[in-house]
């Protein structure tokens, strides 16, 4: 009975995701990630379909791996929801209009602090333990407590 309520359940998931490729509102990978959660548990032939699908297969990865999204994926979503609230101001009176205002404002910040996914190279690199340090954005300055430091020129005449 469970794995016939997982497979319902990512079937709507899949079904959801198809109508999100034509509604702006609606985001597509996150319902064929979810597909695919359900989908491990119900059917393991759907489940490998969708890991290997050209499109969808690197985002549910991505997700697995590190729980990433990314930077080509947060920006097509944040430009869907800007349509939606667009759409939605222009079509919908006021207080609906608000409804996808809000939506799009938390689902867009949601994915926009997900975590961006490692490049290849860089899962190599830690794979190996060769994680060379990168050089500091910001000049160090000497401590001020230390008497050898010479510390700013003055600028007195």
């Amino acid at each position: 009975m469970k794995r016939h309520l997982y497979l319902l359940a990512g079937l709507t998931a899949l079904g959801l995701g198809a109508i999100g490729i034509i509604l702006p509102l609606l985001p597509t990978v996150p319902f064929v990630i979810l597909a695919a959660f359900c989908f491990a548990r119900s059917s393991p032939r759907l489940e490998a379909w969708l890991v290997e699908h050209e499109s969808f297969g690197p985002h549910i990865m991505n997700w697995r791996e590190g729980r990433a999204i990314t930077k080509k994926g947060k920006r097509a979503a944040l430009v869907a929801f800007s349509v939606s609230v667009i759409i939605a101001l222009v079509f919908v009176e006021l207080p609906w209009n608000l409804i996808p205002m809000a939506a799009a404002l938390i689902g867009g910040t949601w994915i926009w602090t997900r975590a961006e996914p490692k490049l290849p190279a860089e899962n190599a690199i830690e794979a190996s333990g060769e994680i060379e340090k990168a050089p500091p954005i910001w000049p160090e300055f000497p401590d001020s407590t230390d008497s050898s430091a010479k510390g700013p020129p003055s600028h007195k005449e």
